[in-house]
């Protein structure tokens, strides 16, 4: 079973996975206008973020963060950001796993709801984020990759 650890996305073991999630995502986006934005550490530091790395025999298999939004109407707010497993490692329902880790972080900061942005062809993904009780919702952000929308809340 994988462990989770806290990392900085800075960090050179959590820099190497988010090149190998980029790089993978640029070689698949559709007409190759793929913009990635490496995060920075201050966005993923407690009690406003946090970054896991999730590994497996010693061996980092992915990653997934959350981080505090600002929306003050909306009450406190965390966007799901990074979230990927290396593709030899899908399919053993770790990225089920790694979605509920970062939910309980956010509940555990009292968070009223967890928001994220995906594209339409990770189907994988917009499956995943349904079947955990996420709903489709409009554009909240202008990430350019983009072209789906997602929100769960927390509360209740």
């Amino acid at each position: 079973m994988p462990t989770f650890r806290i990392a900085s996305p800075e960090d050179a073991d959590a820099h190497a996975v988010l090149v190998d999630y980029f790089t993978l995502r640029a070689a698949e986006f559709p007409g190759g206008a793929y913009s990635p934005a490496y995060p920075t550490a201050a966005a993923f530091r407690a009690p406003d973020g946090v970054f896991l790395l999730l590994e497996d025999e010693g061996r980092i298999v992915g990653c997934g963060g959350i981080r505090r939004l600002s929306l003050p109407e909306e009450g406190s707010v965390f966007e799901v950001k990074h979230v990927f497993l290396r593709p030899e490692t899908r399919g053993r329902g770790w990225g089920r796993l790694l979605l509920e880790e970062l939910e309980a972080r956010a509940r555990a900061w009292d968070a009223a709801a967890l928001v994220l942005d995906t594209h339409h062809t990770l189907e994988s993904a917009g499956h995943l984020y349904r079947r955990s009780g996420y709903t489709e919702i409009p554009r909240y952000n202008d990430n350019p990759n983009a072209t789906r929308w997602y929100r769960k809340d927390l509360a209740g």
